[in-house]
């Protein structure tokens, strides 16, 4: 497959590409970034002035619009930046990611912080990047002026955000943030997670894994969940879990969106990955909140995926200096709590997924479709569909790859995912018709473009 870097491609076939439901054979015509015509190949007469790109048996699909990423920058760039992110992006087939509003200082809670965060990011991305604003105590009268900016919606927290600059929200917060954000609409995003009664004994060995598992319980994300569906039922604002970990508020979730709630959920790449009974002691490369929990919450994760009860897989990547982690000590109350995995999320989610009965239309449902509705991007991203951007994720599902630090492009490389085997090898990534990584190896000038959702304004006078 000769895919050279940063050219432009004009037709593209495959014995497998995935449109809607189907896969089968087609050819992908591109003109101006666009996808012009998809045509069955027997239909499809080759012209001298078109140079086919025949990718034999690899799978395209629209490349991958992850959601759910924390970029850091500006302010914490020894964490993270648009640079090294979307390089690992750009390699993980990912065209688009969502820059999550906390972990950068100043965080994206003002129209001229997110102004701040757009000149940061001009230049460094190899992918699409589209951006969250962020709601904290006292800010409501900036949202309205950022949705005019262009942000994709909002997050918020109810429990304490884990950077002190981005405070978490209380009843009277978000009542004011709702009554801002209706009829606009955007979409609140929430951290799940409540305090409620201590359950962990204080001389608990803060080395195991269950320890920490005890500190952050099911019950937590069940009572944060049962206060957001309240909200999302009274103002009708489009609301979205982030990072569900738990099974157990699957069920009134499911009765939420019965009743009328527009209510969508995500989980991630890890809770769909890994165990608690697998995370040895010390092993802090495995803390995030909320946390991994048993091998059964992780199967009906899977079930309810299937079930169509979760609408979405993003990584939450989440990444931080090795030091933080605290491997020294081991201690997963003092460790910062992220995963890093945007570069590995599609060989993560077909590895186990396959497994399980899904399908490559899954994939593209679950990781591409979905997760632009969500932020507004369906109309342009996360389908091969005539008129949208040509974003192609080129693979191999069948292949089978290691994952060795010297193939990690995020800044970080410490991950809980180091010398795992995975199914599904990406071998090029195309955004916008262009080839901006392939077998390896980038094209040197980031090419992503900053996506401002400015659209949705005529719904609501300002």
């Amino acid at each position: 497959m000769d895919l050279k870097l940063g050219s432009t491609l004009s037709v593209v076939r495959s014995t497998r590409v995935v449109i809607g439901d189907q896969v089968s054979p087609a050819v992908i015509i591109i003109k101006d970034g666009k996808i012009h015509q998809i045509l069955s190949s027997s239909s499809y007469s080759e012209t001298d002035e078109c140079q086919v790109l025949d990718v034999g048996n690899s799978v395209v699909m629209p490349g991958i619009v992850d959601s759910h990423v924390h970029v850091n920058e500006p302010g914490r760039t020894t964490w993270e930046g648009f640079w090294t992110a979307t390089k690992a992006a750009a390699a993980g087939g990912v065209t688009t990611i969502v820059d999550m509003p906390l972990n950068s200082i100043p965080p994206t809670t003002t129209l001229s912080n997110f102004h701040e965060k757009l000149r940061e990011a001009t230049g460094k991305c190899f992918v699409d990047t589209a951006f969250w604003g962020g709601v904290i105590p006292g800010n409501e009268y900036e949202l309205r002026p950022m949705i005019q900016a262009g942000v994709a919606g909002f997050k918020c927290f109810l429990i304490h955000s884990g950077v002190d600059e981005f405070p978490h929200v209380v009843d009277c917060d978000l009542h004011a943030a709702m009554k801002q954000l209706q009829g606009t609409g955007s979409v609140l995003l929430f951290h799940a997670e409540r305090e409620v009664v201590e359950t962990t004994k204080e001389s608990a060995d803060p080395t195991h894994y269950s320890t920490f598992l005890q500190s952050r319980p099911d019950v937590m994300e069940v009572e944060a969940i049962r206060a957001v569906i309240e909200l999302c039922l009274q103002y009708q604002v489009r609301c979205h879990i982030v990072h569900l970990s738990s099974a157990e508020p699957l069920k009134l979730i499911l009765e939420a969106r019965l009743a009328g709630a527009p209510l969508t959920v995500e989980t991630t790449h890890h809770y769909l990955s890994l165990s608690a009974e697998d995370i040895p002691a010390g092993a802090t490369q495995f803390k995030c909140c909320p946390p991994i929990r048993g091998s059964n919450n992780k199967e009906q994760l899977w079930n309810a995926l299937k079930a169509g009860h979760i609408d979405m897989v993003v990584s939450d990547h989440s990444p931080c200096t090795p030091d933080l982690k605290k491997l020294n000590s081991g201690d997963f109350s003092e460790a910062w709590g992220g995963i890093s995995s945007l570069q590995f999320g599609l060989p993560l989610f077909w590895s186990s997924a396959c497994q399980r009965g899904f399908q490559l239309s899954d994939v593209v449902r679950l990781l591409s479709h979905n997760t632009a509705q969500l932020c507004d991007l369906a109309n342009r991203k996360g389908q091969l569909t005539p008129g949208y951007d040509a974003d192609l994720v080129i693979w191999d599902p069948e292949r089978e790859f290691q994952i060795e630090e010297e193939l990690i492009h995020h800044k970080n490389k410490l991950t809980p995912y180091l010398g795992l085997t995975l199914r599904g090898c990406v071998c090029a990534t195309v955004l916008r018709g262009r080839v901006v990584y392939s077998g390896g190896h980038f094209y040197p000038q980031p090419l992503g473009k900053h996506l401002l959702l400015p659209q949705r304004m005529n719904q609501v006078q300002l």
